[in-house]
Order: C-alpha cells, then sequence, then structure tokens
C-alpha cells in the first residue's frame, strides 16, 4: 500500500510539473508563458507552426503586419470583432492574453517567412486578371479605389493595413462580405465603404489574385 502511494504521489508531481512545462505549455491565461510557446503550441493547431495555415478557414499569418496583428488581437480579446470565423475560436482563445503576449505574437509571425499559397495554381486566368485590374486599379464606376493605395503594390500590407499576398481566396472572400454585409468588423469602417462598391464576383476576382502573390 505504501508502495502504491509512494508510486501515485510520484505520477502526480511529474504531472503538474508537465502542466507547467514554459516550454511545452498550453495553457492560457499565464502571463509568464512566452508568446513563441504560444504560437508553436497553440496557434499553430490553425495557423501552423510558422503562420501558414492548410484550411482556408484560418488565415495565413506569416509575415503579416505586426500593428495590423495587434489591433485584431485586441478587437478579438475585447470582444469588438464579431464575425463568425473569429469570435468561434479567437474570443476564447483571446481572451486571457497580455498586451506583451499579444504583441510577442505579433512579432513571432511577422518574422516568418511567407510561402507561395498553393491553391493559387488551380485558379483561372481570366479571374486572376479581372483581380489583378481591380487590385491595381478600382472600380471606377462604383468609386472603389485602387487597393495598392492601402495594401502596397504587391500586397505587403502597411502597419495597421493587412498584408494580403498569398492569403486564401476563400477567406479573403468572405472578410470582404462581412465587411460589405455586417457591422461585426467594426474597426473597418475604410474596408465597409469600399466594400459596398463590388460585386459579389469582383470580391472572388481580387481574392483569386491576391492568393497567388
Amino acid at each position: 500500500m505504501k508502495k502504491l502511494l509512494t508510486i501515485g504521489c510520484l505520477a502526480a508531481t511529474v504531472g503538474i510539473v508537465a502542466c507547467t512545462n514554459l516550454e511545452r505549455s498550453r495553457t492560457l491565461g499565464n502571463p509568464d508563458i512566452s508568446a513563441t510557446v504560444m504560437a508553436q503550441q497553440v496557434c499553430s493547431n490553425c495557423h501552423g507552426v510558422e503562420g501558414t495555415s492548410i484550411s482556408p478557414n484560418f488565415p495565413n499569418l506569416a509575415g503579416q503586419t505586426e500593428e495590423y496583428f495587434v489591433l485584431q488581437m485586441t478587437g478579438f480579446r475585447g470582444q469588438s470583432r464579431a464575425d463568425p470565423a473569429g469570435f468561434e475560436y479567437m474570443w476564447g482563445l483571446s481572451r486571457g492574453l497580455s498586451d506583451d503576449q499579444i504583441k510577442g505574437l505579433a512579432t513571432y509571425f511577422g518574422k516568418q517567412t511567407p510561402v507561395k499559397n498553393p491553391a493559387a495554381s488551380s485558379e483561372k486566368l481570366e479571374v486572376i486578371s479581372a483581380g489583378e485590374a481591380i487590385y491595381k486599379n478600382g472600380v471606377a464606376e462604383s468609386n472603389v479605389p485602387a487597393c495598392t493605395s492601402c495594401h502596397g503594390d504587391v500586397g505587403q500590407g502597411n502597419a495597421q493595413f493587412p498584408r494580403l499576398a498569398g492569403q486564401h481566396a476563400d477567406y479573403l472572400t468572405k472578410q470582404l462580405m462581412v465587411f460589405q454585409r455586417t457591422d461585426e468588423r467594426p474597426e473597418g469602417s475604410i474596408m465597409k465603404t469600399i466594400a459596398h462598391g463590388l460585386t459579389e464576383q469582383n470580391m472572388k476576382d481580387v481574392a483569386a489574385y491576391l492568393q497567388t502573390l
């Protein structure tokens, strides 16, 4: 009996050590967990260890601008960003994060090297060409400006304006529809105005083009 108790205590001790291992922890809400550990142990489940997601349901984060990343994470934590694809996952995951952890995650993913989206090869050339024209020139008849003015010549992003290059087309299309049809992303007032001038086909075209970059 004594031997069994000793073994039980040892197992419990090992369990406690494993749960508090700051280098492998998946614990949320602990400010001692580094952003790198959190990115690799938690965020990687959806976004990939290096910020490249396999599923179009989850955005690529590699190379994302740090200022934009912080704004979005702060929005999730404060529950002001309420698009379904975001709040279903991110409200719970972000609510216990500290400011330092959010900034650390922004730095971690911002330093990752983006890779070419393999899904881009399946897009039709005429769709990509139409999307390129919208991205570079806008849609004059709908007063939609060129996307380059905020997101950069090759979709690289700029400060609070996100990197769009290589992003999943399905994800981009859904977000444009969120801007156009809902108030679920209140920080995106500029995009709400712009999206109102786009048709659904315009959205699909520009998203297909951005996926190829």
